[in-house]
């Protein structure tokens, strides 16, 4: 089953409203994203297309109920020490 992952800038700088929805419900994250991560890891990307990367690469190994409902993006690498080097391939296969 797909899910539709929807990222909404918040009114900070660098903090989004992301939902994540398939056919059965519905989950709601705030997630930070520093600026020194973005530009070391998002080159290339808009930030929002960065957080929606992340949030696929999450998917692919918990389900969305299993996320946290707040976070920095750099807590990922502390559950999922591949990230970092696999957040690029999801940032091209977007």
């Amino acid at each position: 089953m797909s899910a539709t992952i929807t990222v909404t800038r918040a009114d900070e700088r660098f903090a989004f409203d992301v939902s994540v929805s398939d056919a059965k419900r519905e989950t709601r994250h705030r997630v930070t994203l520093s600026q020194g991560d973005f530009e070391r890891l998002g080159a290339g990307v808009t930030a929002e297309e960065f957080i929606e990367a992340a949030f696929r690469f999450l998917l692919d190994r918990e389900p969305k109920e299993a996320i946290l409902s707040r976070f920095d993006v750099s807590v990922i690498s502390r559950y999922f020490p591949e990230f970092e080097k696999e957040i690029h391939a999801y940032l091209l296969s977007g």
